[in-house]
């Protein structure tokens, strides 16, 4: 019986300059999905690569002295080399200068051609080079391009077109049948309202004012241009036209396409026309994830903001940037990068979570067991909310990775690192080891622990490629304990060999120290404060520019602000009145794994006992405040209209604790 496959696909980046931080973002996420879905059992082809033609490339090489291949080549040999620093698993790196994908191009172009699909005219309108793009006059802002506001050409020209308007039609349906082919869904809807229903003009699709490109087979003045060139990736590098195209018959269509939500409008509008025309299957998905940025502007070198990942790698480990890019930001939304939200996760996270979990874990069984544990599965006082947390994690972990939701199945995964730390604090095992009758129980309560530690280091696998074989070698875990299936199952551990005292896992880094340390590495420039301003500068422009259109008076937030709230379900297990109060009412709720406690002014609207059971809608990370002298840990959402007012219900159906999003 063959394997189930999975195919994911990164965008192929553009090699005009050194990859910061931020372009590691879609590649690590990427390489997370890949890892998960092959310990899961599936047959999987992860794709990235470099799309190395265009006027912009052969501009660069010119002005430094060198043929556009050997300004591509040299490049290119650096991400190569940074991908295999940061573990990057993919199957296969394409590149547009591949003989076979230059060869495939030139077929597909041609097929357009013979169908109709693809006809001559003469181009004239606005060209950004960096971009690779044509804008309308309308189009443009202030005179600048629109996504990077940088200046534009006025360029004309003879062209070859792509008939994308004929698609218009069959796009909008797919979109509206298919609600998951574009996601998240602010993308879809970007789209839909942007883009397809105003309507869409024919795609220039050649250039005659450069050569640095796939030449057309029947008109040798034209180089193809960016999008046939860039889009055909996917199923060149799996062979699509070519002597072997096992590859794509096994692979194609693919599972998920990656990208920045720059590139959504090329990959869910271009790219799926291509392929209609083509009368070949559409990817099943199209995920557009946000931006990492420095504090709101643009990735640049300022004020101590180390962005270079070889630097950030050399410094704090592999596993620490991996994790932060993961767990930092939930993947669609945008996010920010600064070295003290780094270091910060690293001090709290990782080393005294999980790196404390491990050590002190190893230290016991070596100071009481002399590093051999005897295996006792029974269970104790604490021991079963424990073992039924952890064993259960696994599932949660890959409803998360399904939805590629990285940092919600990181967050879970970190539940059951800071349920097994608890789990120390309340057995007290120092306590078990002063009395030689308790030591079946201080056995009993170590196994627990490595067994949890045991499951955990599975499930971070997707996410950190180093940390489990440390754990596995520090607590003597052979390899046939660590397979995915097995972290959803409970007294799998037992040692093949001592617990071994390695290197701390993740060391705790002192903040002040550090920062200093980065200044003196990256001292703020006057161009990196120039960037600066003028980034503030836009985006006051911008901001008012949104308040004043704003005719209802609602405050206008960014996406990365929105992503900051944490909504939960929460069951409602107890309310009363607050004394002296005839408006409040406190209520002590259910959320997961904790109990909280808010006071709300609902007292008018609702009876405490009509409240019990209930599950509410409520705001989990909201500063603590008191009210009446009782503190409220939170916020319960009501609608309200005139004068009525109603709470904000969910079905018994969901459970409490769950995200709302």
């Amino acid at each position: 019986m063959s394997k189930k496959t999975f195919y994911i696909t990164t965008p192929i980046y553009y090699p005009s300059g050194k990859l910061h931080i931020g372009h590691s973002y879609t590649t690590v996420a990427a390489d997370a999905m890949a890892r998960y879905k092959r310990l899961q059992g599936y047959d999987v082809m992860f794709l990235t690569g470099t799309d190395e033609h265009g006027q912009k490339i052969q501009r660069i090489a010119e002005e430094t002295g060198v043929t556009p291949q050997e300004y591509v080549d040299n490049i290119v040999a650096g991400i190569e080399k940074l991908w295999s620093l940061m573990n990057i698993s993919n199957d296969k790196f394409i590149r547009t200068t591949d003989e076979e994908h230059v060869a495939a191009v030139q077929k597909i172009f041609k097929t357009l051609y013979d169908k109709g699909d693809i006809y001559k005219s003469e181009y004239e309108g606005w060209y950004c080079t960096p971009c690779e793009s044509f804008w309308t006059e309308t189009q443009l802002k202030e005179g600048k391009c629109p996504d990077c506001e940088r200046p534009v050409e006025l360029t004309k020209e003879e062209s070859y077109f792509f008939r994308l308007s004929k698609y218009q039609e069959r796009l909008i349906k797919l979109l509206e049948e298919n609600p998951e082919f574009i996601q998240p869904t602010s993308r879809r809807n970007e789209m839909l309202n942007n883009f397809l229903r105003p309507g869409l003009e024919d795609l220039c699709v050649s250039r005659t004012s450069f050569n640095w490109g796939i030449p057309v087979t029947f008109d040798d003045k034209h180089v193809v241009y960016v999008w046939i060139d860039a889009l055909s990736n996917y199923i060149t590098a799996l062979g699509y036209l070519s002597d072997n195209d096992e590859l794509y018959k096994k692979f194609w269509p693919a599972d998920v396409h990656l990208v920045g939500k720059e590139i959504v409008r090329f990959h869910t509008i271009i790219w799926p026309a291509m392929l209609m025309a083509l009368d070949l299957p559409l990817p099943k998905q199209i995920f557009g994830h946000g931006w990492l940025v420095l504090d709101g502007g643009k990735m640049s070198k300022s004020k101590g903001n180390v962005v270079d990942p070889v630097v950030l790698i050399e410094k704090y480990g592999l596993d620490a940037i991996r994790y932060f890019l993961l767990r930092e930001v939930p993947f669609g939304a945008d996010g920010v990068f600064s070295n003290e939200a780094l270091i910060s996760r690293i001090n709290s996270d990782l080393a005294n979570d999980l790196g404390n979990l491990v050590s002190r874990t190893v230290a016991m069984i070596k100071k009481y067991f002399d590093g051999v544990l005897p295996i006792d599965r029974e269970g104790g006082e604490f021991d079963q909310e424990l073992r039924s947390l952890v064993v259960n994690t696994k599932t949660k972990v890959e409803e998360h990775m399904d939805k590629l939701q990285f940092s919600s199945a990181l967050a879970e995964i970190w539940k059951a690192v800071s349920r097994t730390n608890k789990y120390i604090d309340e057995t007290m095992p120092w306590i078990l080891a002063k009395e030689e009758e308790k030591r079946p129980r201080l056995a009993q309560v170590l196994y627990n622990l490595a067994e949890s530690i045991r499951i955990i280091s599975i499930l971070i696998q997707p996410f950190m490629t180093e940390t489990p074989i440390k754990i596995w070698d520090q607590l003597g875990i052979p390899e046939n304990q660590t397979a995915w299936e097995s972290s959803g199952e409970w007294g799998i551990y037992s040692q093949t060999k001592p617990v071994t005292s390695g290197q701390i896992i993740f060391p705790r880094i002192d903040m002040d120290a550090e920062m200093k340390k980065l200044e003196a590495i990256t001292p703020t420039t006057e161009k990196a404060e120039d960037d600066k301003k003028q980034h503030d500068t836009r985006k006051n422009k911008k901001d008012e520019k949104a308040n004043s259109e704003n005719t209802e008076g609602i405050a206008i937030i960014g996406i990365e602000d929105f992503a900051k709230i944490e909504l939960r379900v929460a069951k409602v297990l107890e309310c009363e009145k607050v004394e002296k109060s005839d408006k409040l009412l406190k209520l002590k709720l259910k959320c997961g794994e904790e109990e909280k406690q808010v006071v709300s002014g609902i007292a008018e609207y609702y009876s405490p006992d009509s409240l019990i059971g209930k599950k509410l809608i409520f705001l989990a990370n909201l500063k603590p405040a008191k009210l009446r002298g009782v503190e409220s840990q939170g916020m319960i959402l009501a609608a309200t209209h005139g004068q009525s007012l109603v709470l904000l219900t969910v079905d018994q159906d969901i459970p409490d604790g769950a995200r709302v999003s």
